[in-house]
């Protein structure tokens, strides 16, 4: 019987098979700007959720670093690419992440790993939050972005009345301060 090998050359080896994001794959491709509660939360109430995004210029650097995002972080809910371009060939790229007083150190962590990934540098983002930009820093996060449910329903009640006292109409609370809660809590015998 012949040697069938002699007429089948041996594979050559594959050349390795990078998949996802490598250093500075990102470079051109992200605006230094994060974008805060622009969006509604899918995973949960927005009191309790905080979304951020960041617009990323093509389409499949979106798709991976979407898939970097949720991949890399425990404190990432979720993450997702807009489901069509924003303008010509630019996308948003959506994080949710619980709103909790860690919130500016896990940006910070996202914000040093993107370092690596693109040519912007810490001290290049802005934040924008409310209407207003400025420049990203822990603590100037912390300053002016609410970082618990409690303190985001204050800053949303607030708003609210502000259009209500404008329309003519009276002003409301909208949830329970501390004294309501614990008198209800003490009336349903929890405490």
């Amino acid at each position: 019987m012949p040697n069938n090998n002699s007429q089948h050359p041996s594979p050559q080896p594959s050349p390795p098979l990078f998949e996802g994001l490598q250093y500075r794959d990102l470079d051109g491709m992200l605006k230094p700007t994060i974008h805060v509660d622009e969006f509604s939360s899918k995973m949960g109430d927005d009191a309790d959720v905080m979304v951020i995004s960041f617009f990323v210029r093509d389409k499949s650097a979106a798709k991976d670093l979407v898939s970097w995002f949720e991949k890399g972080y425990d404190f990432v809910l979720d993450a997702d690419r807009s489901p069509g371009e924003i303008k010509p060939n630019r996308y948003l790229v959506y994080v949710e992440m619980r709103r909790r007083s860690a919130a500016p150190q896990n940006i910070e962590h996202l914000l040093d790993d993107l370092t690596t990934l693109s040519e912007h540098e810490g001290s290049d983002w802005m934040v924008h939050y409310n209407g207003d930009m400025f420049p990203w820093s822990e603590d100037e996060f912390a300053r002016r972005v609410p970082l618990t449910p409690d303190a985001y329903r204050a800053a949303t009640e607030s708003d609210l009345n502000e259009m209500r006292v404008a329309a003519g109409l009276p002003v409301k609370s909208v949830h329970a301060t501390a004294k309501d809660l614990k008198e209800l809590q003490a009336a349903a015998g929890i405490i």
